[in-house]
């Protein structure tokens, strides 16, 4: 996907915040739990057009037969919230060439 996830996320409702204002370790826990499988990436690495910063191994949920992906986003003065979001096989295939050894 080559967009504005802020964007994105302000004129779509084709995702789901599964928790919000809450801390990194909480959303990193909330994402192993609920997806599928878990990829582990390095902080700064571009998610979607987005920097995801935080506790390193970040991971990003991918549920395949939903087409999604979890992952945790964090904004200044706001919190980390974890957010499931629709996006094509590419898109996954491309996410899981950042992943890294725990």
């Amino acid at each position: 996907m080559s967009f504005c996830l802020d964007t994105y996320l302000q004129q779509s409702d084709d995702y789901e915040i599964l928790t919000a204002n809450a801390g990194f370790k909480d959303c990193a826990m909330i994402i192993r739990f609920k997806a599928d499988e878990v990829v582990n990436v390095k902080p700064g690495e571009s998610v979607l057009g987005v920097r995801i910063i935080g506790i390193p191994p970040i991971p990003i949920g991918i549920n395949e037969d939903k087409g999604t992906i979890l992952f945790p986003y964090t904004k200044p003065c706001h919190g980390t919230s974890v957010i499931e979001l629709p996006i094509d096989k590419d898109e996954i295939d491309a996410l899981k060439k950042l992943a890294i050894e725990d």
